[in-house]
């Protein structure tokens, strides 16, 4: 149970149902990163909050989860290049925590991709860089293949 204070929803307009955002490049900063464990309670994987800090999805949040400690080799080599890139990206090459990545703008690449579970389009970040060529919208040819199908 959680203390809620003075909360009244009259006084506060509802969230709307979030659709997922175009595939394209968006300026973020990490405002939140946490080591939690796999559901398997083998590892543990980093999760990282990105905020986007310009343009029309202002303020809109995407996650990583990085498989830092995980059995399986390759999921770990694929999160320590994650990791690399993104730490390449914000100009910081030997954090010791990752509080030390937090609030520093990348360009984070994001992509749609269909779930297998429910059919449902969501966000994936797919790639970091630099913040040099942002421009807070996103950077796609125009295209009429629907996101999902797009690579």
């Amino acid at each position: 149970m959680a203390e809620l204070g003075n909360f009244n929803a009259n006084d506060v307009e509802p969230t709307t149902d979030f659709e997922p955002i175009p595939a394209g490049k968006y300026l973020a900063v990490i405002t939140d990163s946490e080591m939690k464990p796999t559901k398997a309670g083998t590892g543990h994987y980093l999760q990282l909050a990105f905020q986007i800090i310009e343009g029309p999805y202002k303020n809109r949040f995407l996650w990583a989860r990085l498989n830092l400690d995980n059995p399986n080799a390759t999921a770990v080599q694929i999160a320590r290049a994650e990791l690399s890139a993104i730490c390449r990206a914000v100009g910081v090459m030997a954090p010791r925590d990752s509080i030390e990545l937090h609030d520093l703008p990348l360009l984070i690449h994001v992509r749609c991709k269909k779930r297998n579970d429910t059919g449902d389009i969501t966000n994936e970040i797919k790639g970091y860089s630099k913040r040099e060529t942002a421009t807070g919208r996103p950077q796609q040819a125009p295209s009429n293949t629907p996101p999902w199908r797009r690579s």
